[in-house]
């Protein structure tokens, strides 16, 4: 028989029990609030019997406290241009979002590369020279000055990590220059040094805000050790603040998978929480220790799962939270998010603050109405946009049937997606603003040829998949647009209309007939809609004999204005102008421009109205064939926005007033020309 010697130096698991805990806590980093906590838990559990239940409690407790990353933090990659290149890889299009976070880490490279700045303040030319000699030698950037006011003045206008002042000078003296610039400079940090050290001047340094108090003569090793300790806290505060972000946005935009691109350009842990009906508070804040089962919150339990307290943390879907009798999570979360309140969170179930001011939190939503407005007050909103025909096209060939192909095991050789192929597939098969669909699409044609594959005995698949094929394996088409081939109509208008599942346009048609001055509206239409109608007809009316229009038509006739797919519910304040436009053709007896589409609301007194996706609108009068485009000149800066992002644009001409649109629209103009379209 052979015996195996056990080896002497293998290391040994903590004791089970409060010894064992003991030991961990001895060893541990803890802050003095979770160190005091574990002493006293510990000193109970000392005294308790282990067969009680308490003791299992407090044990949980315990091992909680000490699991958590209380110091533990991954370092940023700052590489903006490795960054760039991973977000570039990950995704197309989405130019200003990529820009954003480019930005943000450009600024916490110019916040942690930043050389150290130190003002030396003292009436004696020879310390102050002296001081300043040390210092440079050491690496630090260094300016001077001759007393407190002197000093005072570049603290207003430069900011410095560190000051080293006298406390005996003229004019004003170092407890005075403390005071004064600590309020013009609170991050500054301010070392007293002084030939005439008491206890009272040192404590009133202290307590005013000093960081370090010295004595003259000045031991030069401990002077540089003070100043080299108190800066090797600047980086860890410059960088102790992420932003709050929250990517607004259709469905299959790539919301999340831009979060996950964040963490790996950041070099950081990434995880994701849905809140998606979440209606108990506790799941974010935790249950308290008097409940039998209770439990952390799950932000917390994320980090102790994690091990690092700096991750990319997203909220997904924070716009569908819940809520009920047991509280509003959505309330939970102003804690969670305010940058001034997060740095001391307090789970119920810890009841010890935790800083998680490190966390880059990145909150997702398809719109921003259900938000509570605190809430949504303490993030940076980011729009998403849905992405134009050729970024899809791009995304699939790039992405998403690469992909599917090696899951469909179709990779010897790969088929390939001709370009026509995939514009049917968007166009015959899908309706969204994302590509979440579009990769379903993809999914079923390489799932069809896999089987086709293995019923022919192949082993792959060799060619294009062409347009004919791809309808041939998927069917039918499913989705058709509305296009702007028909001819223009008397009393009809083109609108530009925005949904979840992005752009698209609608006709609004107006017709009429004897009765007593009556509006309606069909279509199923939502009050805002109901009231666009109501002012568009309101201001025709009362400036009828401006538009050359008989005053007494009214009284004598109803009008039915109606918007086509009743059975799709609408709302929205953007078809004012739209509906102006349609009863104007109506009553003049003249049909609108061809190939002309519009949005925007309007007043009652005429002036045409900002509207919001624009994009969208764009992107679905490109599709739909639309020549021009009226929008309201508050849109201007969209208009331009969107030129950038697009291969190509209909002619746009911005309107501020109806007249201004109404003479766009029609071959005869009423009213003043309009101002130049732009291309």
């Amino acid at each position: 028989m052979i015996f195996f010697r056990k080896n002497d130096d293998t290391p040994q698991a903590p004791e089970p029990g409060p010894q064992g805990l003991a030991e961990r806590a001895r060893a541990a980093e803890l802050p003095p609030a979770a160190r005091e906590a574990v002493d006293a838990e510990l000193a109970r559990l000392a005294n308790t019997d282990p067969s009680a239940a308490e003791y299992a409690i407090s044990t949980n407790y315990v091992e909680l406290l000490l699991s958590l990353p209380w110091n533990a933090v991954t370092p940023d990659s700052l590489d903006l241009e490795r960054a760039e290149a991973v977000l570039d890889a990950s995704h197309a299009g989405l130019g200003q979002i990529k820009d954003r976070i480019l930005e943000h880490l450009a600024s916490r490279t110019m916040r942690q590369k930043s050389e150290a700045w130190i003002l030396v303040v003292d009436d004696e030319p020879i310390a102050r020279e002296n001081l300043r000699h040390v210092l440079v030698r050491e690496g630090y950037r260094v300016e001077t000055a001759e007393n407190g006011q002197a000093a005072l003045e570049r603290v207003r206008r430069f900011e410095f990590d560190l000051i080293v002042t006298d406390l005996k000078m003229d004019r004003m003296d170092g407890l005075q220059l403390l005071d004064k610039a600590k309020a013009v400079s609170p991050a500054t940090k301010i070392m007293i040094v002084t030939g005439y050290a008491t206890v009272d001047t040192a404590v009133r340094a202290i307590k005013t805000g000093a960081v370090h108090y010295l004595t003259k003569p000045i031991d030069l090793d401990e002077f540089r050790a003070s100043v080299r300790g108190i800066l090797a806290q600047r980086p860890a505060e410059s960088a102790s603040r992420s932003p709050i972000l929250c990517f607004v946005g259709p469905p299959g935009v790539g919301k999340t998978s831009v979060g996950m691109a964040i963490a790996q350009a950041m070099g950081r842990t990434f995880t994701r929480m849905s809140l998606a009906d979440l209606r108990d508070d506790a799941e974010l804040r935790g249950h308290r220790r008097t409940y039998v089962g209770a439990l952390p919150g799950r932000v917390i339990s994320a980090l102790r799962g994690l091990s690092v307290r700096n991750p990319v943390f997203m909220l997904d879907e924070v716009d569908k939270i819940g809520r009920d009798v047991k509280g509003d999570p959505a309330q939970a979360l102003l804690e969670i998010l305010d940058p001034e309140q997060n740095c001391r969170f307090v789970d119920r179930y810890m009841e010890v603050p935790f800083d998680l001011s490190g966390v880059f939190f990145i909150a997702t939503a398809n719109s921003t109405e259900r938000l509570a407005g605190p809430v949504l007050d303490r993030m940076e909103v980011v729009p998403f946009t849905g992405y134009s025909e050729e970024e899809k096209i791009e995304i699939a060939t790039r992405f998403l049937a690469p992909r599917q192909l090696r899951e469909h095991g179709l990779t010897h050789p790969y088929p390939e997606f001709t370009r026509e192929a995939l514009q049917g597939i968007i166009r015959g098969y899908t309706n969204e603003a994302g590509v979440r669909g579009l990769e379903r699409e993809i999914a079923r044609v390489c799932r069809k040829i896999a089987r086709v594959c293995l019923s022919e005995g192949k082993t792959g698949f060799a060619g294009d998949i062409a347009p004919d094929m791809a309808v041939s394996l998927l069917g039918p088409r499913r989705f058709s647009h509305e296009t702007a081939g028909h001819g223009p109509q008397i009393g009809e208008a083109v609108g530009l209309v925005w949904s979840e599942t992005g752009g698209e346009i609608v006709s609004v048609e107006v017709s009429r007939m004897r009765g007593a001055s009556r509006l309606l509206l069909t279509g199923s239409l939502g009050e805002v809609l109901k009231e666009s109608g109501q002012i568009a007809l309101s201001h025709l009316r009362s400036n009828a004999v401006d538009f050359g229009i008989d005053p007494g038509f009214f009284s004598e006739h109803d009008i039915h204005i109606h918007i086509p797919a009743g059975g799709v519910s609408k709302d929205g304040p953007s078809a004012g102008l739209t509906m102006a436009v349609a009863l104007f053709s109506l009553l003049s007896g003249r049909p609108t421009s061809p190939g002309m589409a519009f949005s925007g609301e309007i007043s009652l007194s005429g002036r045409v109205l900002r509207v919001a996706g624009v994009r969208e609108k764009l992107l679905a009068a490109v599709r739909a064939g639309i020549t021009s485009v009226v929008l309201p000149m508050e849109n201007a800066a969209e208009v331009e926005e969107a030129g950038r992002s697009m291969a190509s644009l209909p002619r746009i001409v911005l309107v501020s007033e109806v007249r201004q649109a109404l003479a766009a629209a029609f071959d005869a103009p009423s009213g003043p020309t309009p101002p130049e379209a732009k291309p």
